[in-house]
């Protein structure tokens, strides 16, 4: 076994086919994609990897498999799939997601084909694994992929305790060790034991108070806004798609310094565009609340015409509604499985609070905010009030 220093979980030990998937062009190129994008221009040391964050989901996965008494072929597969299951991130990682999706109709975790013909695959079929069960994993399919992605999942685990750690904030603190131990497989589901609800919602909680110290921070969502559309406009000005997902997070920097200069040089500098509207749900008509993409661009063009600035200068941050993933948990209580929505009244509480904290975005450059922000209000149809940032 290899042993390898982490700074969450101590030493993490790798089995033979870890430690071969580790040494692949494909798993080394994690070392090059930060975990928290473009949050680390908000908390200067959240500057860990996906490198590091897929050791210590491949070590909680192998913990928990040993709690659940699997072990065998059906583990090896777990463990290579918790170990790969961020190999498909592109550059930034969720910041460029939907402008992959967009133009590859595939997700992250949509690897099937970075599995067939490669060095990865050859190290998981030289080792008896077969390439396709590991990709469907981790897609979250089957029982077992269940602890790979799903609610209760060993990636979610780990990534609140080392943002946390990282970032230096205190929210994401959980008790990962217990949601280990109690994981139980009733009826082909992933569920916590019973006596665990509180186990549950402290998951819960500390996703939503990551969410809104970190993971939602304005100039996070503001820089985020600015790399994809800058992204979006490198790969209309002639980068092949393919070519760009498989850029680590420095390449696309460079990339965006020479050929879009506008945006990636202030992304660079961290010379950010402003918030020239602010605005919470429900301040928002409901359609501009559910605009898509497309629609999204055409409000852009639409402010920026009213206000008279070139369209590059209005960035429209319509986020999807506000959803906890986690409330489906399954918890055993008086020996019935059951959802935590239903078993815990703190999860209507945090609901109610991330509707609170949701906001409509619209950014541009600080000399023509106040612009901006006014033809905002007319085009999008918003009380004046939401163009004073809290």
């Amino acid at each position: 076994m290899t042993a390898v220093k982490d700074s969450v979980h101590d030493y993490i030990s790798l089995d033979p086919v870890a430690a071969e998937l580790v040494d692949t062009p494909a798993f080394q190129r994690l070392r090059h994609i930060k975990q928290l994008s473009t949050v680390r221009l908000v908390y200067p040391s959240a500057s860990h990897t996906r490198f590091e964050h897929s050791l210590g989901v491949y070590h909680l996965a192998s913990r928990a498999l040993s709690h659940l008494g699997v072990d065998g072929d059906r583990a090896a597969h777990v463990r290579a799939a918790a170990l790969l299951h961020d190999v498909g991130h592109g550059p930034y990682g969720h910041q460029t997601e939907d402008l992959i999706r967009r133009r590859t109709g595939r997700d992250h975790d949509e690897i099937h084909h970075l599995l067939d013909g490669t060095a990865v695959g050859a190290v998981l079929t030289d080792h008896g694994l077969d390439p396709d069960r590991v990709a469907d994993m981790v897609d979250g399919a089957g029982g077992l992929g269940q602890l790979v992605s799903g609610e209760l999942d060993v990636d979610r685990m780990d990534y609140l305790v080392r943002d946390a750690h990282h970032t230096g904030v205190p929210y994401g603190t959980i008790d990962h060790g217990r949601l280990v131990r109690e994981l139980r497989y009733r009826d082909g589901e992933l569920v916590l034991a019973e006596g665990n609800v509180q186990t549950a919602e402290s998951l819960l909680l500390a996703r939503a108070l990551m969410n809104a110290t970190v993971y939602r921070h304005h100039v996070s969502r503001i820089a985020g806004a600015m790399l994809e559309r800058a992204s979006e406009r490198l790969v209309d000005g002639g980068v092949p798609i393919e070519e760009f997902v498989r850029m680590a997070d420095h390449d696309l920097l460079v990339a965006l310094g020479e050929r879009v200069p506008d945006l990636g040089r202030r992304i660079e500098r961290r010379d950010l565009y402003k918030r020239a509207v602010w605005a919470p749900i429900d301040a928002v008509p409901t359609d501009v609340v559910e605009l898509d993409y497309e629609a999204t661009r055409t409000a852009e063009r639409e402010v920026a015409d009213a206000a008279d600035v070139s369209p590059e200068s209005v960035i429209v941050d319509a986020p999807s509604r506000p959803r906890i993933k986690e409330s489906r948990s399954r918890v055993v209580v008086n020996g019935v499985v059951r959802r935590l929505e239903d078993a815990s009244e703190l999860v209507g509480a945090l609901r109610s609070t991330e509707r609170t904290q949701w906001r409509l975005g619209v950014y541009a450059p600080e000399a023509v905010r106040d612009e901006v922000a006014a033809a905002a209000v007319d085009v999008l149809g918003l009380p004046v009030r939401v163009t004073t940032p809290v």
